[in-house]
């Protein structure tokens, strides 16, 4: 990412904050749309959910300038992720629709040029937490003697 890539997305997200709650109806509402087969990795209530998913975006949008200080809560966040059961495949209709929120969300001043400031975000952290998700998922190494030679 770059330095205006990282302005665009944090001025951007300003403009949603005032709207939040309407922004993650928005989300939910076409994610379910998109890829029905992940409602069921979710509460039926979703309203703590909401809560949620607006302030993992405030945060992450928030600390984009100093990214290497939110990778571990990111890497993390992915580990949770393979609990809930949520495989790499899901990361791409929730990057569609969180992309159609902001749409949405911002009308004009979803400018493409913010629209590639957040895909190139989204696509970041996506790729942070696929690849922290496959190591948690991963079977223990075999470590040892036989293990060198047997396994």
């Amino acid at each position: 990412m770059t330095p205006e890539q990282v302005k665009l997305v944090q001025e951007s997200f300003k403009k949603v904050v005032p709207i939040a709650p309407q922004a993650a109806d928005i989300f939910y509402t076409r994610l379910f749309e998109i890829a029905p087969e992940v409602r069921p990795l979710f509460p039926e209530d979703l309203s703590g959910q909401k809560d949620k998913l607006m302030s993992m975006l405030a945060t992450a949008v928030t600390n984009l300038h100093q990214i290497e200080k939110i990778l571990p809560a990111v890497e993390d966040l992915g580990r949770r992720h393979v609990g809930y059961g949520v495989t790499a495949e899901h990361y791409k209709p929730v990057g569609a629709a969180l992309i159609y929120t902001l749409e949405k969300g911002l009308g004009d001043d979803f400018t493409p040029e913010t629209k590639e400031a957040w895909l190139v975000t989204y696509t970041t952290l996506e790729g942070v937490m696929t690849k922290a998700a496959e190591a948690a998922a991963a079977p223990p190494k075999k470590k040892g003697f036989f293990a060198k030679m047997f396994g």
